[in-house]
C-alpha cells in the first residue's frame, strides 16, 4: 500500500539546523512532484517547498527562502528538507505530500498521498 513516512523532526534551539526526511512507497515515485507542509496547533496546513517530480524544479514560499531547501532523491524514493537557521516560528508538525500537477501544488485537496507528520519544535 501507499506510504510516507516522515522522519528527523525534534527539539532544537534557535539558530540550529535539521534535515526531515519523507520515504515513499507504494507508487510511482518519479510520477509525482513533491511537497512539505507545515502545520501549527489550530492553524491551517500551509505550502512551505515543492520539488519537481525529477529534481530539477523547486519552489519555496518567501517566509523559508534562503533557510530551507528542498530536493530529492528518487533512485531512494525520498524527499528531503534542509532546515537551517531554525526560528520558534518554524515550530509546527511538518508534512510531506504527493501531488501529480506542478500548478496543483498549492492546494491540499490536490493531493494524492501524505505522510502522517513529524513534529518540529524550536525552542531554547
Amino acid at each position: 500500500q501507499v506510504q510516507l513516512v516522515e522522519s528527523g523532526g525534534g527539539l532544537v534551539q534557535p539558530g540550529g539546523s535539521l534535515r526531515l526526511s519523507c520515504a515513499a512507497s507504494g507508487f510511482i515515485f518519479k510520477d509525482y512532484h513533491m511537497s512539505w507542509f507545515r502545520q501549527e496547533p489550530g492553524k491551517e496546513r500551509e505550502l512551505v517547498a515543492t520539488v519537481g517530480n525529477y529534481g530539477i524544479s523547486t519552489s519555496h514560499v518567501d517566509s523559508v527562502k534562503g533557510r530551507f531547501t528542498i530536493s530529492r532523491d528518487n533512485a531512494k524514493n525520498t524527499v528531503y528538507l534542509q532546515i537551517n537557521s531554525l526560528k520558534p516560528e518554524d515550530t509546527a508538525a511538518y508534512y510531506c505530500g504527493a501531488v501529480r500537477r506542478w500548478s496543483d501544488r498549492w492546494t491540499m485537496e490536490n493531493y494524492s498521498y501524505w505522510g502522517l507528520g513529524t513534529q518540529v519544535t524550536v525552542s531554547s
